[in-house]
This record gives structure tokens, sequence and C-alpha cells, in this order.
């Protein structure tokens, strides 16, 4: 169970389900530890948060348990976004944890934002990978191309293929590069709060390989010169007020816990943030 959550799931507002899907991974597998091991590295948290004057176990938090994965990648998804559809039916924000990048499919399908907002290095703009749609390399394609997404902003992104860049240089998508992620984050949170997203549905992602390696190594693509944790905690309460749903993906097992602890602290900005929102 993620520390901090209920038990009762009529009641909560915010569920967390472990998506610990691990078949395309392209590098160094094992996104199918992923989810315990956030729920594991989040124990050491303190319930109470200064920032928005609230006790994580007081914001309806319910921990669903994990939806087991299995090879085929098409038909798992479908069973994932159902079961968040069913958070979100619930009038719940559907929050989920990785697992390959693949599952935010999922998540967008449940929720049908305007906006993707995604932390990653990578564009994962591919049309496949290896002859794969379903690649964790084409995620955010398979968002914009199939799901109707109107718009995906990537942020971090500092690596693809030529044919992603292409792709990348179409209206419906903006890149920001690590370099530029703070002064995209202070016009986003400048003015009336809505910033870009004025008017849009929003589902945020993070792929934990956004970040710098040298913050979270434990992911399976890592990429240097990337965003500082601070950043991505500032992109996530950048996007949270607006969002329906939420994911952090790509943590594995392959460092001391570093990835999987930034993880679940974004998760918790998340839901302390939107909470604050919704409050006020």
């Amino acid at each position: 169970m993620f520390p901090g959550a209920t038990t009762d799931r009529e009641a909560a507002s915010y569920v967390v389900v472990g998506a610990p899907l691990d078949a395309t991974t392209t590098f160094q597998p094992g996104t199918r530890f992923g989810p315990d091991r956030i729920r594991r590295f989040a124990e050491t948290y303190d319930d109470y948060d200064r920032r928005t004057d609230s006790d994580f176990s007081a914001l309806g938090v319910h921990d669903a348990g994990d939806v087991n994965s299995w090879d085929d990648v098409e038909a798992y998804l479908d069973h994932l976004a159902a079961e968040l559809r069913s958070v979100a039916i619930d009038d719940a924000v559907p929050l989920a944890l990785g697992g390959e990048h693949t599952v935010t499919y999922a998540g967008v399908k449940a929720v049908e934002p305007d906006v993707l907002v995604v932390c990653d290095a990578h564009l994962d703009l591919r049309d496949a990978y290896g002859g794969n749609p379903w690649s964790h390399a084409c995620v955010t394609r398979r968002c914009l191309d199939d799901l109707g997404v109107d718009r995906a902003v990537i942020v971090g992104a500092r690596t693809g293929s030529e044919e992603e860049w292409d792709r990348a240089a179409d209206a419906d998508v903006e890149v920001v590069p690590p370099e530029e992620a703070r002064a995209w984050l202070d016009e986003t949170t400048g003015g009336d709060g809505d910033g870009p997203f004025a008017g849009d549905s929003v589902y945020c992602s993070v792929d934990v390989d956004g970040l710098d390696p040298g913050f979270a190594a434990g992911t399976g693509t890592m990429e240097p010169f990337g965003l500082a944790p601070r950043e991505a905690r500032d992109l996530v309460r950048a996007v949270a007020p607006r969002a329906d749903g939420f994911d952090v993906v790509e943590v594995n097992d392959r460092d001391d816990g570093q990835a999987a602890a930034v993880a679940g602290k974004l998760l918790r900005e998340f839901v302390r943030t939107h909470a604050a929102a919704r409050a006020d």
C-alpha cells in the first residue's frame, strides 16, 4: 500500500493503481518492480506538509494495488484503461505507478484530456520502434495520433530520432528542452495561474528519465543533461491544478532507490497541490 493511503475506495478522491508493465523496455529492464519500489521508498516521508498545511493521510488517497500485466501489450492497456476509467467515473483522480511509459496510453484513454504534459528525456514520437507501435518509445505519438489528444508538451526532452523531431515540428507538439524548463515554468505559473492550459483538461506524466541520471539512475534508458528534481517538482506543481490524471513511470530496481524516492515524492506533490487547488 502506498504510505498514507486510506483503505476506503468509495470515499477516495485519489486512487493509486500500480501498472508493472515491462514488455518493451529497450535497454535496462526492471520496470515491473517500479510500483512496489515506489511504495517502499515513500515510507519515510512525513505525513504533514507545511507548504499546503495538509496531512497526506487526510486527502482521501486509496491504493487499489497493481493491475498485473501480460505479454499482449495492447490488450493489457485496454484493461488498464478500463480500471483507470472506473476511478474517473467515481469522480476520483487516477494515479498510476509504472511500469514502462507505455502505460500512459491507458491513463490518457481513461480521462480523455485536451493536453498531455510529459516530463521525459525522450520525445517518444516514433510511429513504431523495432516494428512495434506499442513500444514505450511511441507512447506520446499514440496519444496524439490514436487518442485524439489536442496537444502534447514534452518538458526535458533532449534526444530523439530524425523522424521524431520532424513530428515534433507539428503544431500539436511543444518541446521544452532542459535549459528552457525554468523559463517555461515561470511562464506557466505566472499571471492568473492558468498559463498555457487555460480552459484545457490536462493529463500529467512523469518519466523519471526526464531527470538527470545523476539524480535518478534507476531507469531503463538514462540520458545525461536532464532536469533537476526541483524542476520536476515545480512542473508537477504547475500542472496539477488542471490535471485529471497523473502517472510516474520508468522506475526500475537498478539504483539504491533514488528514482523510486523522487517518484513517490512527486506523486505526493501532485496530490497535495491538486487537493489544495480543489479546496480553493
